[in-house]
C-alpha cells in the first residue's frame, strides 16, 4: 500500500499554477503542495495568491507568488523561467486561470470576443510554449490545461467560452503528441457544473454575499442533472489534477479527463 502511495508523491517537484487565488486553481495549489511539491501561485489578483501561499505555507509547504496576468506572453514567460530559475525546473505547469462568458452568438462586441480568447485560449497556449521550454531540455514534466464540459453540450449564450475551451482541448491533444517524445505528457480536464467564483453569479447577492437559499437552488437544479445529484467542488477537479501529473497516470498523454459527476459521457 505505501508503494501505491507513494506514486502520488510530488516531493522535489515544482509545479506552476495560474489561477491559483481562487476556485480551481487554488484547490490545486493546496493539493499538490500538501504531497510535497513547491508551488509558485501564479494570478492576476496577487493579494489571493498570496494567500493560497501562506495557507500552503502555514501548512509546512513550500509556496511563492507571481502576480501574472495571463493575457501577456511575456508574463507567463517570465512566470515559467523565473520558477526555473529559482528551483531548478519545473515539472508541472497547470494552466487552470479562465473567465466564464454567457452572451447570445449576436450581440458578442469585439471587446468581449478578445478578452475570452486572450485569458481562456491565448493564456493556455503561452502557458503550453513556456513550459516546453523548460521541460524538454529535462526529458520530463506534465501540462495540464483546464477545459470545460460546455465542449460535449452546446448551450445558448455559452459559444465564445465553448470555443475557447474547444480549442483548449484540442491543443492539449496536438501538443501531447509532439512532447510525448520528449518525455512530457499533456492532459486537460472538462469539468462539469464546479461551485466555485465561476458560478457564484447563481446564488450571490450584488455585494457578493451568498444568498443560502439561492445556494441550495442552484445545488438542487444543477445537481439533478447529473447521475450523482450534485453539484461539484473545486476540489474534485484538483483530486482529477494530481492524479494526472501522478506516477499513476504515468500512461496517460492526449486524454481529456471529464470530473462532471456523470452529466455528459461522450465516447
Amino acid at each position: 500500500m505505501r508503494d501505491v502511495l507513494s506514486r502520488y508523491d510530488q516531493t522535489g517537484k515544482v509545479a506552476v499554477i495560474t489561477g491559483a487565488g481562487s476556485g480551481i486553481g487554488r484547490a490545486t495549489a493546496l493539493t499538490l503542495a500538501a504531497v510535497g511539491a513547491t508551488v509558485v501561485c501564479a494570478d492576476i489578483d496577487e493579494a489571493a495568491a498570496q494567500t493560497t501561499a501562506e495557507e500552503i505555507r502555514s501548512d509546512g509547504g513550500t509556496a511563492g507568488v507571481v502576480r501574472t496576468d495571463v493575457t501577456k506572453r511575456a508574463e507567463i514567460d517570465a512566470l515559467v523561467d523565473g520558477a526555473a530559475s529559482e528551483h531548478g525546473r519545473v515539472d508541472i505547469m497547470g494552466n487552470v486561470a479562465g473567465v466564464p462568458h454567457n452572451k447570445m452568438v449576436v450581440d458578442v462586441t469585439d471587446d468581449e470576443f478578445e478578452r475570452i480568447l486572450a485569458i481562456n485560449l491565448k493564456s493556455v497556449m503561452y502557458g503550453c510554449q513556456a513550459a516546453m521550454r523548460v521541460m524538454v531540455p529535462q526529458g520530463s514534466g506534465n501540462i495540464v490545461n483546464v477545459s470545460s464540459g460546455a465542449i460535449d453540450t452546446p448551450a445558448p449564450t455559452l459559444a465564445c467560452y465553448a470555443m475557447t475551451k474547444a480549442a483548449v482541448a484540442m491543443l492539449t491533444k496536438t501538443l501531447s503528441v509532439e512532447a510525448g517524445p520528449a518525455g512530457i505528457r499533456v492532459n486537460a480536464l472538462a469539468p462539469g457544473i464546479i461551485e466555485t467564483n465561476f458560478s457564484a453569479q447563481h446564488f450571490t447577492t450584488a455585494d457578493g454575499t451568498v444568498d443560502q437559499e439561492r445556494l441550495e437552488g442552484y445545488r438542487s437544479r444543477f445537481g439533478s442533472m447529473a447521475p450523482l445529484g450534485r453539484v461539484g467542488e473545486a476540489q474534485d477537479i484538483a483530486d482529477a489534477i494530481l492524479y494526472l501529473v501522478s506516477d499513476a497516470a504515468s500512461f496517460m498523454t492526449g486524454q481529456i479527463l471529464r470530473p462532471n459527476g456523470g452529466v455528459a459521457m461522450p465516447w
